[in-house]
């Protein structure tokens, strides 16, 4: 008997300790079997917004070496921000985490070229802000020109990417993967395109969004012609926080209508023709 109260305590120290710490956010309650809203007692001035993101992402969110955080969606996060008062956090994270960081209140937001495409019922989504294909990145002189060349091939890809989940779906791009010598996995595309560059896999299957920040960086690296597969980016936020995101919503628009996106563009060439705000 003595056992199980110890056991009880035990369990109730850690429920309540959960609750205490997703009320940092504001408190939180249940609004549907499995999903955790935060809630948030206003979005007025000096409120503080914590984007959560991807911290090796580029262009789109990073952590560089000297600590500082930066990316398209970084700098368009601190603009909404500067927009309205907000005071601005960042969270970075891994990318595998950004589901538990969302739910435990770690974040407002998933804000990181997330792709919306096969994840609509999954979150509340932001209007989409930037197209992307799904491509294939290799070395100029590898001889690979297709997707029918990566037979026999090793192939990088992501980890908890749209990339690493098309090629692992039975109606996406299983059968071509199936081809495949090997699909190593990645925690980072960093990483990956590294060793692309090392001679140590022969492609990495990649947005062409961070393909392009790469080439932009070294032209010995090319994308193949065909696609793997198209989708659209967009801001992924907790369901029930419809106010937060048409706020964000908002934002978006007055930022490309008052010259800010594309000021910001500025910083990121290569991703210009990707971007959707505005057009």
């Amino acid at each position: 008997m003595k056992k199980k109260i110890t056991v009880f305590g035990i369990v109730f120290t850690m429920l309540f300790t959960m609750i205490t710490f997703s009320a940092c956010g504001g408190g939180s309650d249940d609004s549907g079997e499995g999903e955790v809203v935060v809630e948030t007692e206003n979005y007025g001035e000096g409120w503080e917004f914590k984007q959560g993101f991807d911290l090796d992402y580029r262009p789109y969110s990073f952590v560089a070496d000297d600590g500082s955080n930066g990316g398209f969606d970084v700098e368009m996060a601190q603009a909404v921000c500067d927009y309205y008062g907000w005071t601005y956090t960042p969270v970075p994270f891994n990318w595998d985490a950004k589901d538990a960081e969302l739910q435990a209140g770690s974040c407002d937001c998933i804000w990181s070229g997330f792709t919306i495409n096969g994840r609509e019922d999954d979150y509340l989504w932001s209007k989409p802000y930037s197209d992307n294909t799904q491509k294939i990145m290799v070395k100029k002189d590898s001889g690979i020109t297709t997707l029918a060349d990566l037979a026999g091939k090793n192939v990088g890809v992501q980890t908890a990417t749209s990339a690493y989940d098309l090629l692992n779906d039975e109606e996406g791009q299983k059968a071509l993967m199936d081809t495949f010598a090997d699909l190593k996995v990645f925690d980072t595309y960093t990483v990956a395109i590294t060793d692309l560059k090392a001679g140590a896999i022969d492609a990495v299957a990649v947005d062409v969004t961070r393909a392009a920040e790469a080439m932009a960086d070294d032209d010995s690296l090319v994308c193949i012609e065909e696609n793997l597969g198209s989708e659209q980016y967009g801001i992924g936020f907790r369901k029930g926080e419809e106010e937060l995101c048409e706020k964000v919503n908002a934002a978006l628009d007055a930022l490309s209508k008052d010259g800010t996106v594309a000021k910001i563009l500025e910083n990121y060439p290569e991703i210009a023709e990707f971007i959707t705000l505005g057009k």
